[in-house]
């Protein structure tokens, strides 16, 4: 499995389009009719219409998002999933919490620019003193934001 999707849903109309440029042109010659639960049924024989189709902008497609994903995509989920990682080391080596915690903690950080929101510290996270709170948001610009 690789891991292309991210690329194709970032780009979704053209991947659509470029599955239409063979379909729209071979549709005149397809019989069909659709069935009442919404699908179609295909009537005629249609194996000679795709069995040597010309899929160059179909595999030219599928190469550009390969190329993102190595050089875009993988590289920002390693940096990441280096980055939580810090940060989940940094807040469980001062203070005890489950992992799903830490990652409610990770959104409202990410979520507020590195800050707990008053409603987070005064909600779920009412049990962390005022200093554990100044401390998991310097942990977490150390490892979000570089600082």
């Amino acid at each position: 499995m690789f891991p292309n999707s991210n690329a194709i849903l970032e780009r979704i109309e053209e991947y659509r389009r470029v599955l239409e440029s063979h379909s729209r042109r071979i549709l005149l010659f397809v019989d069909w009719c659709a069935t009442p639960a919404g699908n179609v049924d295909v009537l005629s024989d249609t194996s000679h219409l795709s069995r040597y189709f010309d899929a160059t902008p179909h595999a030219e497609f599928l190469m550009s998002c390969v190329r993102q994903t190595i050089e875009i995509d993988l590289p920002w989920e390693v940096a990441f999933l280096r980055s939580h990682d810090r940060f989940k080391a940094g807040v469980e080596a001062f203070v005890e919490m489950p992992d799903k915690t830490i990652d409610l903690l990770y959104h409202f950080l990410s979520q507020n620019d590195g800050r707990l929101s008053k409603r987070a510290r005064e909600g779920e996270f009412a049990l962390m003193t005022a200093p554990e709170v100044e401390k998991v948001e310097k942990v977490y610009s150390e490892a979000f934001l570089g600082d």
